[in-house]
């Protein structure tokens, strides 16, 4: 077998400094001999007594063994002679015969025998093990290493604009940025549509900039954006751009970039607009809008500041010790690349001048930007010192005004940052030389929600559940011509009629077209009767809701008509205290629900009590909302809301049952095993199905 012949060579290419290696037997735990390995009892035995595993593994470390090398399927038994050493106080670690103890398996499951040696044989390489490698690499050759520290120089081009293949048989028009790979105009108008790809992969600075654990787009970049969007339609100045929701990153996901700059109204203002969504996405998936602004062009005002003496003169310093740990304590935590403030100091009038440099490993594209974003959010970096209130946590940037880009390319800015009013500050930044870079009139920075970055997408996935309100006005309205379809169980028609109009009521949906014109507004009702069984009652009930459904989608003469479904008990909608709501009924409001999605504006959904009146009827019927429910005289509508995690984290926590059983599905699998584990070691469970 030629597998065979070269797994003996690599064998023999290991040497562990002892003159053979002993045989342990799992049968007895012991140093085996050769007698009793010939021996057919012994096997036998082998195949019908325990698996003494441990008891080897602890022989073999008390003889002075440190290297375990396992022959096997997959690397199972490597983890279970390395629990074992570390189980007997004997940690993997000790260093014993010039080496530290190494468990390494040569075969994996999950990658190719060649992969999974060489990696074995690299393990145990650097763990100490002599490995004869020019027996294993034939016809290699040794190559000195340099003697001075490893020094990282990257000579590869950055970002996705290296790659924007024929753009042009595409129809559109490379923007040579970075961050954008094309823009092309809007037909129809004068406005502007350039796109682009963001990822860890094609970015990967972007992963040193982490708010409250997530990866996220910084602020600064969608800056860079507008001003590289600005260029295209001819507009210098960013008058306003509020950051409305953030764009959280993916470790392998990329994301799909659109900024749009609207047509020129009569002052030459072009709104702006920059959405994201997967770039996988399918085209249905929405665009999620993360900023919104406007652009202008002229009205660059030549602002600037002494920079011939440097720091300025009268000013003091500011300690930056421990800067970058107080902000990781608030939920900013920024990796190399935009650890870029190099000093601070406190002029004589309150303001605060500071110092960023981009770091070395992206200084090689900052031409590639007019300000690099790494660069620029160095800036916010300062902000604290100019007086702001951080007893919240940290804060980002949430709208920019009077934005000014006058020189692109800097890696070094000298900063002048002053406190106009409220949680806002001006910048002004020059590079080395006193030339303006960058101005902006007005930046302000607010507290980040946590909540909003529980999840890949910047907030698109983060959950919700529909709560029920009662802050919601209805509008004054008379009774409006309607009818009543079905039995009239609960008096709607006779609580209507006390309104002055007459009400008919129909048995039927062909009755009520064949009397005449059909009102604008029709009820009909789904009540349980709750005569032969929950199930029953469903079965029942469904059916019939189901057939006026159909019927009255099926006849164009209810096209201009609203059927509103009337229930009782089917919501828990009030306050705390009401009984849950009727199975049977509630099962009827699913479908018409379902309904609702499909044909928006045909079907309404009112639940109601026994104290309901004329007036709020009217009032419910002419508000428009498709669902609503009446406690008590007032009317309750459902809205999404963001579920937030619980903040009284010190309160109780529901107790797990030790002598109760937990009933995992799939527990066989990885989760399942994981859950299994977790709920033994964290909850105490000890039964588990």
């Amino acid at each position: 077998d030629p597998m065979l012949e070269d797994f003996r060579a690599v064998a023999g290419s290991l040497t562990y400094g002892a003159p053979r290696i002993p045989i342990v037997s799992t049968l007895t735990g012991e140093q085996a001999t050769a007698e009793r390995l010939c021996s057919p009892e012994y096997w036998v035995e082998q195949v019908r007594g325990a698996v003494r595993f441990a008891d080897g593994v602890r022989t073999l470390h008390a003889q002075g063994v440190r290297a375990y090398l396992e022959l096997g399927p997959d690397g199972v038994l490597t983890t279970m002679a390395s629990d074992t050493l570390a189980a007997e106080d004997q940690p993997v670690a000790d260093v014993v015969a010039g080496f530290d103890a190494v468990a390494v398996p040569v075969l994996r499951g999950d990658r190719d025998e060649q992969s999974a040696i060489m990696t074995a044989l690299a393990e145990l390489h650097v763990r100490g093990v002599t490995v004869d490698w020019e027996a294993v690499l034939t016809g290699g050759r040794r190559v000195e290493l340099p003697t001075y520290a490893f020094q990282r120089r990257r000579f590869w081009p950055d970002g996705a604009g290296a790659r924007v293949g024929n753009l042009a048989a595409a129809g559109l028009a490379a923007t040579g940025h970075p961050l954008l790979g094309a823009a092309v105009g809007l037909a129809g108008s004068d406005g502007v549509l350039l796109t682009g790809r963001l990822s860890l992969g094609s970015h990967p600075w972007l992963a040193d900039y982490v708010v409250m654990g997530s990866v996220m787009v910084p602020g600064s970049v969608f800056v860079e954006l507008a001003v590289r969007a600005g260029d295209q339609a001819g507009c210098d100045v960013i008058e306003e751009l509020t950051l409305t929701t953030p764009l959280v990153l993916g470790e392998r996901n990329a994301v799909a970039v659109q900024v749009w700059v609207g047509s020129a109204d009569e002052s030459g203002r072009r709104e702006v607009s920059v959405h994201a969504r997967s770039a996988e996405a399918a085209d249905e998936e929405p665009w999620v809008e993360h900023a919104t602004g406007v652009l202008t062009a002229g009205d660059r005002a030549a602002v600037s500041f002494e920079t011939e003496v440097w720091p300025p003169r009268g000013a003091s310093v500011i300690e930056l010790d421990g800067v970058y740990e107080r902000l990781a304590e608030g939920g900013l935590e920024y990796g190399p690349v935009f650890r870029g403030l190099r000093g601070a100091w406190r002029g004589s009038e309150g303001e605060v001048f500071a110092e960023v440099v981009l770091p070395e490993q992206v200084v090689s594209g900052a031409g590639s930007f007019g300000v690099h974003p790494a660069l620029l959010d160095a800036v916010l970096h300062a902000v604290p010192f100019v007086g702001l209130d951080d007893a919240e946590g940290g804060r980002l940037p949430f709208s920019w005004g009077g934005v000014c880009l006058h020189a692109g390319g800097a890696s070094v800015l000298r900063v002048r940052l002053v406190r106009t009013r409220g949680d806002a500050v001006s910048v002004v930044a020059v590079d080395g030389g006193g030339g303006l870079v960058v101005s902006a009139r007005s930046l302000v920075l607010r507290p980040v929600a946590s909540e909003v970055l529980a999840a890949p997408g910047g907030g698109r996935d983060v959950l919700f559940q529909v709560e029920w309100t009662s802050s919601v006005g209805l509008p004054a309205a008379d009774a409006l011509p309607a009818a009543v379809l079905g039995q009239d169980t609960l008096g709607v028609a006779s609580m209507l009629r006390a309104g002055g109009d007459p009400v008919p009521v129909h048995a039927d949906l062909l009755s009520l077209a064949e009397a005449g014109p059909v009102p604008n507004v029709v009820l009909a009702e789904a009540v349980s009767g709750r005569v032969d069984g929950v199930a029953e009652s469903v079965h029942e009930l469904t059916s019939h809701v189901l057939d006026v459904l159909q019927g009255w989608l099926a006849d164009d003469r209810f096209a201009d008509s609203r059927l509103v479904f009337v229930t009782r008990g089917g919501v828990v909608a009030g306050e705390d205290g009401e009984k849950a709501p009727d199975p049977v009924v509630a099962a009827a409001r699913g479908l018409v629900r379902s309904a609702q999605s499909e044909n928006p504006g045909r079907f309404v959904l009112v639940d109601i009590d026994d104290e309901l009146s004329s007036s709020v009827l009217a009032g419910v019927l002419a508000s428009g909302e498709p669902q609503m429910a009446v406690r008590g005289g007032e009317v309750w509508v459902p809205r999404l809301a963001r579920v937030t995690p619980d903040s009284n984290a010190g309160g109780d926590v529901r107790s797990w049952d030790p002598e109760g059983t937990v009933l995992i599905t799939g527990g066989t699998g990885g989760l399942g095993g994981l859950f299994a584990r977790h709920v033994v070691a964290e909850r105490g469970v000890r039964r588990l199905l």
